[in-house]
């Protein structure tokens, strides 16, 4: 375990979190440093444990769970609630992505919680808000994508929705959530009370769809598919070469007076319907034909070059294997290592943002815990003694 200060590392927090949108909420607070504790049911109550996140010591289970101990709690009984309630008395966040009603029925939702701990910072994620005609649906990303409207956008002109290619509503759902409980933290410095923030995939996707949003709020414009292709700006999009395809982004009159330049695309410098950018999104295919004879005269790796020289945004189009490989992601060290005892090393995605002061180490603290790993550690923190902690696995509350 890495000894580095880091900067949530004054901070403790239950996670009662399942599939993905949560624990990527919490996956933020734990590789900045946070105490974190993974509270999840005992295997003898769960035996048809079954993860939309696959095994547990899967790829992706191991990449979504870093930096955590773990706690096996039956959280249905009193027994089990007692102890979760001496966990809520030093914690400060709890991060939770029950249906709506769970937490209420099983009695640790935040007003519950908050008459054992006021300071307490109390997450939640559901599918479409905690209230309102769908507050009780299950919500999974791809319905979000769906009601969220951005499966209308992705995609071929006429090729029907499709949806992305990650579950963008629970990994935006999870940061947007992380983002709010630092917020409320910081607040509770000056008010001394914790409160209750919550999201949905719903609400996050609506937030990421942005200028598309906004176009249709302000404009009354619905935006179609556009493919490759920038959805205003003209041309932005991806183009052929003579051994596969770049993207090129040459919006606005300067960077597309670049281009052609660069390429020495004279016949579209000239051309009276490409003049402005109103011009080249009206006869958008027309330009990206023309663009397409020019681009294909020399190799990906020459136009990237010679454009980027120019001063025109180009670049590669990469499987994620060779996106790995690239000179700028090896540099960049966003792929981490983690020591795990019986995985040995493995290579997991670490985080987009740098501090200068406090950086993420390169051997993440902890790697993913196996089911109850840390229970008996976690339980003596909490004072309790060798026979109560027998008691409690004879039970089955841990």
């Amino acid at each position: 375990m890495s000894e580095a200060r880091l900067p949530l590392s004054r901070y403790n927090v239950i996670d009662v979190t399942a599939a993905r949108a949560g624990p990527t909420a919490v996956r933020q607070l734990a590789d900045w440093g946070a105490n974190v504790i993974k509270v999840e049911a005992p295997a003898s109550i769960d035996q048809n444990r079954a993860s939309l996140t696959g095994s547990r010591h899967g790829f992706d289970f191991q990449n979504l769970h870093r930096n955590k101990r773990a706690l096996t709690l039956n959280l249905k009984t009193e027994e089990g609630k007692a102890v979760f309630f001496d966990l809520v008395k030093d914690a400060d966040v709890i991060v939770e992505n029950f249906r709506s009603e769970v937490k209420f029925r099983l009695g640790i939702d935040y007003e519950s919680v908050r008459k054992v701990n006021p300071r307490l910072v109390y997450g939640s994620i559901s599918g479409f808000g905690q209230t309102g005609p769908y507050g009780k649906r299950p919500g999974v990303d791809q319905i979000a994508q769906g009601l969220g409207g951005l499966m209308s956008i992705t995609g071929l002109p006429g090729q029907g929705p499709v949806r992305v290619g990650i579950p963008i509503c629970d990994l935006t759902s999870g940061i947007f959530l992380a983002q709010g409980i630092l917020m409320a933290l910081l607040d509770r410095e000056t008010t001394g009370e914790g409160q209750w923030v919550h999201t949905s995939l719903l609400e996050s996707i609506i937030q990421m769809l942005d200028f598309q949003g906004a176009r249709w709020l302000i404009e009354g414009e619905v935006a179609p598919q556009a493919g490759n292709n920038h959805p205003t700006g003209t041309p932005t999009g991806v183009f052929p070469t003579s051994d596969g395809h770049i993207n090129i982004a040459a919006a606005g009159t300067n960077l597309f007076d670049r281009m052609n330049k660069a390429m020495g695309a004279d016949d579209l410098a000239t051309d009276e319907r490409f003049r402005t950018g109103e011009d080249r999104t009206k006869h958008r295919e027309e330009i990206n034909e023309r663009i397409s004879v020019h681009s294909r005269k020399k190799t990906s790796d020459e136009w990237i070059e010679i454009l980027n020289d120019a001063g025109v945004p180009c670049g590669p189009i990469y499987s994620i294997d060779q996106m790995f490989a690239n000179e700028q992601v090896e540099h960049l060290g966003i792929a981490k290592s983690v020591i795990h005892a019986k995985l040995k090393e493995l290579k997991i995605v670490g985080q987009a943002v740098n501090l200068t002061e406090t950086p993420q180490p390169d051997t993440l603290r902890m790697p993913t815990p196996d089911l109850g790993e840390h229970t008996d550690d976690i339980l003596k923190e909490l004072g309790y003694d060798d026979a109560k902690i027998a008691a409690l696995h004879e039970n089955r509350i841990v």
